[in-house]
């Protein structure tokens, strides 16, 4: 541990890194339970991954800016843990893959070292807050977002209301009404307004993806933007008490506002406002720090091919809100690039840009404050590089999923049909190379990674299973999904199933009929019109699975016959008493309470003090075999299994005593006697325990 802990300056993060690796040491001696372990590890953005042994790990940038030294670091960390290959995801994050998990508190301790975090970028967190790639250079937004992203990001980091929600929570910020950060698709999504010119947003709630979309709710039409993140808390509060936790696929928020319905949820974090500290949080957007563009002199090129340069800057260059300036679009290829290039470009952006680069939500780089007249030198300097393919951001540009290349859910193959499609496009429909209507995205399972369901034409992997019981690779076809603009969006309708190696016939025929029957309407009017039956027919013969060749039964990318496999986590091959742990657990809690404490940070210190009480009731009723979905179930139902029926004296009800929570203002004089509650809480059901023992034996 020595020798990361001294390079560390921030005594937190330093001590998070070394959490994480006692952590891994406990777990492999048996001492942690396997589960807990997982919801450990994930919170610290050490996901496990298809291939046994080793961990994918996700690096969390907020809205997707890196800057030159960051860009630098995370490319000789991917060198010395990894294989030097960097994958952008559809969360503005950067992925490294094939990393030992005993090197990893070692590989965060180095990103930290040029302020990068893996914190919470995995597990039942706040994920990575998204924003538009634009944001802060866009010509039509009212406002820059990005400071209101960072500060989301900033004040709910290790924050101890969401660090162990029933499911993960997703945040976008859209810097105009265009909606580019798909805000009705997010847990919380904000679109950037201002009325009576004052500075706020349109907030939409409880939208999500996966195998059930659900389209988001709008929960404001207008929030100042002091307030946002006072009502992120009271959501995330009451997500957390009423959220889903024993089945993960109804752990979701879209599944919590759909049971209890808006009103009901909106008065539930109406009602968690008295016990919030900060009832307005001021974010200082004047002051927040911008990357400077530097003043050079554009040296003289020659362009060897004029019509590619000109097709290139037609579909590649923006133009920014800052006169004199464009940004660039550069269009990476299923998200993967290597180190090599990424220092290339850190150089080049450092030297003749702003010294930054944006990640975007279709896995591209975008790089802001380019001068005009150096278009022709970044062109020929990105040349160099292989990153010059036109095309970003429109129909040529594909969004997938690592799929069964790394992912332990990935059913079929998502980046070698997306390769496939991708060449089909560009040599059979050249003219959609400036097309940026069409949205086409593939999923390699139905968790949706690749944003499949809000594409126009969207793919999910899947199997098919011949008459005969064979399996081959398959994919759902997907059409009519796209966004509306101001937090409106549709979902896309699973039209028909056809194997995977007959994905590019259904491109080729619904590309040649929009093409005929489209008359220039967009793809998602061109679908309502047409209907999903007209599609259907169009494509069921496809879906035949009694006349499969030796073909198809290899998925793209691959040259093995295709077995369906979920891939093998961590296992710790140890029984080991889960009472015990989560006893621990309720220990170090009430420690962590007691530091908040020392530190007047009393808000922290009361919610640790929460958690060590629903987690010491959770292990007498688990003890006991009783389980609840819910941690306000679990209240619930420890009051009446053991208060009510007098197995266990409090002198008090048991959700009297733990919703002072939602009643009390995190006051110092209500923190130290919370804290005391959840001590004295822990040692009655812990002699509960052991006499419940001593009776047994």
């Amino acid at each position: 541990m020595q020798s990361f802990r001294t390079e560390i300056e921030n005594p937190v993060v330093e001590q998070d890194i070394i959490d994480l690796a006692n952590k891994i040491e406990l777990f492999k001696a048996g001492k942690v339970d396997e589960e807990k372990f997982r919801s450990l590890r994930l919170a610290r953005g050490v996901y496990g991954q298809r291939q046994q042994g080793v961990q994918m790990i996700r690096i969390k940038l907020p809205y997707g800016k890196v800057l030159s030294n960051q860009l630098h670091r995370i490319a000789d960390v991917s060198d010395e843990y990894s294989r030097g290959r960097l994958h952008i995801t559809t969360r503005q994050d950067i992925q490294i893959h094939y990393v030992d998990l005993d090197r990893t508190p070692e590989l965060w301790a180095e990103l930290e070292r040029d302020d990068v975090t893996l914190r919470e970028a995995c597990g039942n967190t706040v994920r990575n807050v998204t924003a538009s790639e634009t944001a802060g250079i866009d010509v039509k937004e009212p406002f820059d977002v990005s400071p209101y992203a960072d500060a989301i990001f900033k004040f709910f980091l290790r924050n101890p209301i969401c660090q162990e929600m029933g499911r993960k929570f997703k945040v976008s910020f859209s810097a105009t009404e265009e909606d580019t950060g798909l805000s009705y698709m997010h847990d919380l999504g904000f679109i950037a307004k201002i009325k009576n010119g004052v500075r706020g947003f349109k907030v939409m709630l409880g939208g999500g993806l996966g195998s059930q979309p659900r389209h988001a709710d709008v929960f404001y039409g207008f929030l100042e933007s002091d307030k946002i993140i006072p009502v992120m808390e009271g959501v995330l509060r009451v997500f957390d008490r009423h959220g889903e936790r024993k089945s993960r696929a109804k752990a979701r928020m879209k599944f919590l506002i759909k049971d209890i319905g808006l009103d009901a949820f909106k008065k539930l974090v109406e009602e968690e406002q008295d016990a919030i500290e900060y009832k307005s949080v001021a974010i200082d957007a004047e002051n927040y720090p911008v990357s400077i563009p530097v003043s050079v002199e554009a040296p003289t090129v020659e362009i060897e091919d004029e019509e590619a340069f000109q097709l290139w800057k037609a579909t590649n260059v923006i133009p920014q809100k800052q006169e004199g300036y464009v940004a660039i679009g550069i269009k990476v290829l299923l998200g993967d690039f290597y180190t090599d290039k990424a220092r290339l470009l850190a150089d080049l952006v450092q030297n003749y840009a702003a010294g930054e680069i944006r990640l975007s939500l279709r896995q591209n780089i975008l790089i802001p404050f380019v001068k005009a007249d150096l278009l022709p030198f970044f062109y020929q300097e990105l040349a160099k590089l292989g990153f010059v393919e036109a095309g970003y951001n429109k129909a040529v540009d594909i969004t997938a999923c690592p799929g069964t290349d790394t992912c332990n859910l990935g059913i079929a193959s998502s980046t070698g049909i997306a390769d496939e499609l991708e060449r089909v496009i560009k040599t059979e429909y050249p003219q959609y190379l400036k097309n940026e209507d069409l949205i086409i995205k593939i999923s390699g399972c139905m968790n949706a990674c690749g944003q499949h369901n809000a594409a126009n034409i969207g793919f999910q992997g899947m199997s098919i299973r011949t008459p005969d019981k064979l399996v081959a690779p398959a994919l759902q076809v997907l059409l009519g999904g796209g966004n509306k603009g101001n937090g409106q969006g549709v979902f896309a309708d699973k039209v028909v199933k056809v194997p995977s190696r007959r994905g590019p016939e259904a491109l080729r025929r619904i590309l040649n009929d929009f093409e005929t029957n489209g008359n220039g309407k967009l793809f998602v009017d061109y679908y309502l019109q047409q209907g999903e039956k007209y599609f259907y027919e169009m494509l069921k013969d496809l879906s035949d699975a009694t006349n499969l060749t030796q073909e198809d039964f290899i998925d793209w990318g691959t040259n093995e016959a295709y077995v369906k496999a979920i891939g093998i986590g961590e296992c710790a091959g140890v029984v080991i008493d889960l009472i015990a742990t989560l006893f621990l657990e309720s220990e170090e809690k009430i420690e962590t309470a007691k530091e908040a404490f020392t530190n007047k940070v009393y808000s922290n210190a009361i919610y640790f003090a929460y958690r060590s009480m629903v987690n010491s009731a959770k292990a007498i009723l688990l003890s006991e075999n009783i389980s609840t979905n819910t941690q306000a179930g679990i209240i619930n139902t420890f009051q009446t299994e053991f208060v009510e029926n007098n197995k266990i004296n409090l002198g008090v009800s048991f959700s009297k005593l733990i919703y002072q929570i939602k009643n009390n203002a995190p006051t110092q004089a209500f923190a130290k006697s919370y804290i005391k509650n959840a001590e004295d809480f822990l040692e009655a059901v812990r002699v509960f325990r052991e006499n419940e023992k001593q009776l047994v034996s």
